[in-house]
């Protein structure tokens, strides 16, 4: 893999760099303690899922700009244009979940997000299939954090879903 490759495999994670260097004191505390849902996944799960992913789409976009001869010309105008405004949702996430702590503008996003990478991968298919396959991961991981982000919203909306602390009883 060329300089390129390494270029297009960074580039979706330089969103959520951004994202934890300039609102990382806002992001503490969010989603921990009786927010947490039983079956969210840890911390340090997300952030190396989220680590793979990027790098997995970051690689497909390569691909998918090596197989239409590189460049920025036209051919790349439609394919590369839904990749950059899906990275652009996708960091819009973070900062709606993260710092605005708004989960609900967080999951509109999402729904938004999962249309397009579905949207990207119907049009990546034809140019390069395993881009287009690589994009699966992806929608996977979206359709949990969307499922999480849902639990989230209705719980801030109908306080009595929220999970309560259960008192240990003195014998």
């Amino acid at each position: 893999m060329r300089l390129q490759g390494a270029i297009f495999v960074v580039l979706p994670h330089l969103g959520p760099i951004l994202v934890c260097l300039f609102t990382h004191n806002q992001m503490s505390g969010w989603c921990e303690g009786s927010r947490m849902l039983s079956w969210c996944p840890p911390h340090k799960v997300f952030l190396l899922v989220w680590t793979a992913i990027y790098s997995v789409m970051g690689y497909a976009s390569y691909l998918v700009w090596k197989d239409l001869g590189g460049g920025f010309g036209r051919p790349l105008a439609l394919p590369l244009g839904l990749y950059a405004a899906q990275l652009a949702i996708s960091w819009t996430v973070l900062v709606l979940f993260f710092t605005a702590h708004s989960p609900g503008l967080a999951l509109l996003h999402l729904l938004l997000l999962y249309g397009l990478v579905v949207t990207t991968a119907l049009i990546w298919h034809p140019i390069n299939k395993l881009a287009s396959l690589l994009l699966l991961p992806y929608l996977a991981w979206l359709t949990v954090t969307a499922a999480i982000t849902y639990r989230l919203w209705r719980n801030s909306l109908c306080p009595v879903h929220q999970p309560q602390p259960t008192e240990e009883k003195i014998h």
